[in-house]
């Protein structure tokens, strides 16, 4: 598709951006919050007064988020550079939209990493009979994954929504829309 074929299909990009998006930080933040209920404020230690059949609904239930956090994520990067490849506009004149980008794209290896643990949970609890102490182990390995940097990485996704509503760093009189 053209950038000049009636402007739909940046428009296509942008709703499913938006949709995907949605779809993504909403799961995310989801994990994020029963993930939290497994440990100890501020530290890896597990809580001691949950039992193990609840530790392990934990884990299913983050299994579940998984599936639909890692699919929308990869529809969210996927319509983001649709988006920015057919839409009017231009970074130079949208340092709003340049700012977004870089804050989504410098993450994506991070995204990759932990969306690789995320995945063998999702292949633990759907095609294996593991017990929870492999789902401990996994847990533990995302929680902490990269000393912090998937939180940080969240806190960015967040701004991005702050820039975009707000539109900072825009050229006055700049091209496109």
């Amino acid at each position: 598709m053209k950038k000049s074929a009636g402007g739909t299909a940046w428009r296509v990009a942008l709703f499913t951006l938006i949709v995907a998006s949605i779809f993504w930080l909403g799961s995310g933040t989801v994990r994020l919050l029963m993930g939290s209920d497994l440990l100890q404020s501020g530290t890896l230690e597990f809580e001691p007064y949950l039992s193990p059949d609840s530790e392990r609904e934990i884990y299913r239930l983050l299994s579940m988020a998984s599936l639909l956090q890692i699919p929308a994520y990869i529809i969210t990067i996927i319509s983001s550079v649709a988006f920015l490849a057919w839409s009017p506009y231009r970074l130079k004149d949208h340092g709003w939209l340049m700012a977004g980008a870089i804050l989504l794209y410098v993450f994506v290896p991070v995204e990759a990493f932990v969306m690789m643990l995320d995945g063998r949970m999702v292949y633990l609890e759907f095609f294996t009979t593991a017990d929870r102490m492999a789902f401990r182990e996994l847990f533990l390995a995302r929680a902490g994954a990269l000393g912090g940097v998937p939180f940080v990485a969240q806190l960015c996704y967040y701004t991005i929504v702050g820039l975009a509503v707000f539109q900072p760093f825009r050229r006055a009189g700049g091209g496109g829309t």
